[in-house]
């Protein structure tokens, strides 16, 4: 079994990206609380607004995919969130089991509230994120 070696330096690459996740994950906490948004409410309105086919919106069998959460906890979660007015649900026109997620114009408050807040954050991620993969390109 062949192992691969690894250099001092890509080790310290790999260090300082994941201090820079963490401290991207720190602060978008801190500034989701501070808007009103537990951490987890601030991802899920994050993955509904941000669906990748660009509808912005979602159901909750494609946030527990996107979260990596059990269905049953995304579904608490957006029942909560439904809750207090930030989720709304509509059934899909096309298959009456399916319901998409949107959010409200509260929940879209918050959650651009709390993106634009950490914009700083993001492309300091980026930047530690571009810098340990130019660092480990060779391997």
């Amino acid at each position: 079994m062949s192992q691969t070696t690894f250099q001092v330096e890509d080790v310290v690459a790999v260090a300082g990206f994941r201090t820079a996740l963490r401290r991207f994950l720190r602060r978008s906490e801190r500034v989701a609380r501070q808007y009103g948004l537990t951490p987890q409410r601030y991802l899920l309105l994050l993955m509904i607004k941000g669906a990748p086919d660009g509808t912005e919106q979602s159901t909750v069998t494609e946030l527990a995919d996107r979260l990596q959460l059990a269905q049953s906890t995304v579904t608490e979660l957006v029942r909560r969130a439904e809750e207090i007015g930030l989720v709304t649900r509509a059934q899909s026109q096309d298959d009456a089991r399916v319901a998409h997620l949107r959010l409200t114009p509260e929940g879209d408050r918050r959650l651009m509230q709390s993106f634009t807040e950490i914009a700083t954050e993001r492309g300091q991620l980026r930047d530690a994120f571009a810098q340990a993969d130019e660092s480990m390109a060779d391997i």
